[in-house]
């Protein structure tokens, strides 16, 4: 009896593990940080099946993203098929495929690679079809209206921008409430009648706003729940304490001539949510307009 009850006990502790080990994480800092390990072993040590094999390793453990620029879930796929490593073929493939859809038109330059392991235009067309079908059509539109209003009159006209900006202000915290971030996996990049909607520059016009903590304070849960992208946070935290709080620019991302930024402080600043450092990003920036 007392045997029995020990092996049913192993049993029971061995599927809590085994669930454990198989859960994705959650903290996308964390993930983060390691990409931007992985990425500098790939463009600056120039070991690029060193960072295959820790990116596979990495994707093991979260659900990928692609950052602009850095590009790591594209990278990782790219190398390996350069150097002849598992990625998954298919399978990994379509991963990408909803990570490339926000980017309209962007998507034709992975084609030769698709056809390569058996997906066809058509289908990569079709799989992006039905990402767009997926989104938050409620979002979409609100949000469309957001990024127009947003620009109203190039935002020279004082009292319209700043009645705007309360208004844009209280439906990022009704979004926050009702469905959390609004993320491009939510609402894409493009909007209706083609309206451009990243979030960085809305946010950007939230600093001077009676929400801006409340929306400060969520973005950055939301940056360990990889929804919220870090930099979008950090251009407005840096804009916040350069015109309001008059801080100082905290992490050296958003643009200002006059502003004395502290290089060591900054990239502690940035590690601690996952943002490469000011020299890493300065050699990604230009690996990215040398393409």
């Amino acid at each position: 009896m007392k045997r029995n009850s020990i092996m049913v006990y192993i049993g029971y502790l061995s599927t809590i593990i085994f669930i454990v080990l198989s859960c994705k994480s959650n903290d996308y800092i964390v993930y983060y940080n390691k990409v931007n390990e992985i990425d500098s072993l790939y463009r600056i040590a120039n070991q690029p099946e060193k960072a295959v094999k820790q990116y596979r390793k990495l994707f093991r453990k979260y659900n990928p993203k692609n950052q602009d620029r850095i590009d790591e879930y594209e990278t990782y796929i790219k190398l390996a098929d350069q150097y002849h490593k598992n990625f998954g073929g298919k399978k990994g493939l379509y991963k990408l495929i909803p990570l490339i859809a926000p980017y309209e038109g962007s998507y034709g330059s992975y084609f030769g690679l698709f056809q390569k392991y058996g997906i066809d235009s058509t289908e990569v067309k079709q799989r992006i079809a039905d990402w767009k079908k997926g989104l938050n059509k409620r979002l979409v539109d609100s949000f469309s209206i957001a990024f127009a209003r947003d620009q109203a009159e190039g935002r020279r006209n004082f009292q319209l921008m700043e009645k705007n900006d309360r208004i844009n202000a209280q439906l990022l915290k009704w979004t926050f409430e009702n469905y959390g971030y609004p993320s491009v996996q939510k609402i894409g990049l493009i909007g209706n009648d083609g309206v451009f909607m990243p979030m960085h520059p809305l946010f950007s016009h939230m600093v001077d706003e009676k929400e801006y903590p409340y929306l400060k304070a969520k973005m950055l849960e939301y940056i360990k729940s990889g929804d919220c992208i870090p930099k979008d946070y950090a251009n407005m935290v840096d804009r916040h304490n350069l015109q309001i709080s008059k801080e100082g620019i905290l992490y050296g991302l958003y643009p200002s001539y006059d502003a004395v930024v502290d290089t060591i402080k900054a990239n502690k600043e940035r590690k601690k949510i996952g943002i490469p450092s000011i020299q890493h990003s300065s050699k990604i920036t230009k690996d990215y307009f040398k393409k």
